[in-house]
């Protein structure tokens, strides 16, 4: 929950950073980029450390460096400090986010109690996103931006303390190599086409800035795959993504994350820029979004006990697409009250979100071995990074606001056709 408050948390005060330090639109994209782009560059390689070294060690070695980026960040003088704080911020969450998952499948190698873990784990990610929205606005209110970091901060040093004594020792995998190799192509195709994607909001598609960096990941990312084919002990074993149940799981974290993030980032700025409310404000029109995800993520694992995650992932991916759909309709319109333009789709979005992430969390990690749930937690976590990267990326491309998000609510309800059939 905590990587993804970073993630979010300086949505909301990115134009106050960016005129402290007088930033350009395009410094600003970096700066909100950054922790992503290393996030999701180094999950596969964070994951395979994890299932290697064991989650708990794995997991005491990415919150070191997460807080100690975390530590530095407010500290920061101009802007090329925070922006090595927050790259370095996502090192450490590509270590840490893999290592957890594995270290929960070794505190329940049941495979019922193991669904219930990633059910809520699923609503949690969620959650998470939806904290640093509602937070960062407040605290950049109240006292500066630099404040945000505080939570980040503080979690990191708190699970540092308890976590020898909480955790079980997991033992190491019995991996025979590192595949560094695959490691290397898989990192920098992710960040660069990343990266690539990030900067059509700055410029054209048809631009140098967008295609080299773009055209170069794509590239490093077959010759990944290739490579792949041939390791004895890949980063990233082709018979993992051959399962129907978990390419569905993974698509719909992808989905869900793009859909929320492109809610977030869009509204935030609309509600400041059209109707000219203050961050505080901003951030205390999610509330109902989060009070209507905490009381669908204490709903979603019974309901995937009795319905199976398939169909609840279904469900939830359709309740959502209703509400992009009521968003699309008249949340961008000034002359609408909040409680009519904004207020219904704000709370369909998150009761769908929520059970989508449950239901698609436990398609994802199905059948996962022991020796594997690094790995589990690596491509998971992957496609949560990637999902608002590629889609908001392409849905910015179509037009303005509300047609972006028609855009996804058609994406939501065709997937979700395709997985409520799934058991």
């Amino acid at each position: 929950m905590t990587l993804i408050f970073t993630l979010a948390a300086l949505a909301v005060p990115l134009p106050r950073i960016g005129a402290e330090f007088r930033l350009d639109r395009a410094d600003l994209i970096l700066l909100s980029a950054a922790y992503g782009l290393t996030f999701a560059g180094l999950l596969l390689l964070g994951g395979r450390l994890a299932d290697r070294l064991g989650g708990r060690r794995a997991l005491t070695a990415g919150l070191l460096v997460f807080g100690a980026a975390s530590a530095l960040a407010p500290l920061a003088p101009g802007y090329e400090a925070l922006l090595a704080a927050r790259f370095g911020q996502g090192v450490g969450a590509a270590l840490v986010a893999p290592a957890a998952m594995a270290v929960l499948r070794t505190l329940f190698p049941e495979p019922a109690a193991y669904g219930r873990a990633m059910a809520t784990w699923g609503g949690l990610s969620v959650l998470g996103a939806t904290a640093g929205n509602l937070l960062s606005g407040v605290i950049a209110a109240v006292a500066s931006w630099r404040g945000t970091f505080a939570v980040p901060v503080a979690v990191a040093l708190a699970a540092l303390l308890l976590a020898p004594r909480l955790l079980p020792a997991t033992p190491p995998g019995t991996s025979r190599a590192l595949d560094l190799p695959g490691a290397l192509l898989a990192t920098a195709g992710i960040t660069l086409a990343s990266y690539g994607l990030v900067l059509t909001d700055a410029h054209p598609w048809g631009s140098a800035p967008v295609l080299a960096p773009l055209l170069t990941g794509v590239a490093l990312l077959v010759a990944f795959a290739a490579v792949e084919r041939r390791t004895a002990d890949p980063l990233l074993p082709p018979d993992f993504l051959r399962d129907g149940r978990r390419v569905l799981g993974l698509a719909a974290i992808g989905l869900t994350a793009a859909g929320t993030a492109t809610v977030f980032v869009l509204l935030s700025l609309a509600l400041q820029e059209q109707r000219g409310w203050s961050a505080p404000l901003t951030s205390a029109a999610f509330v109902p979004f989060a009070i209507a995800l905490l009381g669908a993520g204490r709903l979603a694992g019974p309901l995937i006990g009795r319905y199976g995650p398939g169909r609840v992932t279904g469900a939830g991916l359709g309740t959502a697409a209703a509400g992009l759909a009521l968003l699309a309709a008249t949340g961008f319109d000034a002359s609408v009250p909040y409680a009519y333009g904004l207020l219904p789709g704000l709370l369909l979005l998150p009761v769908g979100g929520a059970l989508s992430f449950a239901g698609a969390a436990v398609l994802a990690t199905a059948d996962v071995p022991a020796h594997r749930a690094g790995l589990a937690g690596g491509v998971l976590n992957t496609a949560m990074e990637l999902g608002p990267t590629v889609l908001f990326a392409a849905l910015l491309t179509l037009g303005g606001d509300a047609v972006s998000l028609a855009a996804a609510a058609v994406a939501f309800t065709a997937l979700a056709a395709t997985t409520i059939r799934t058991p």
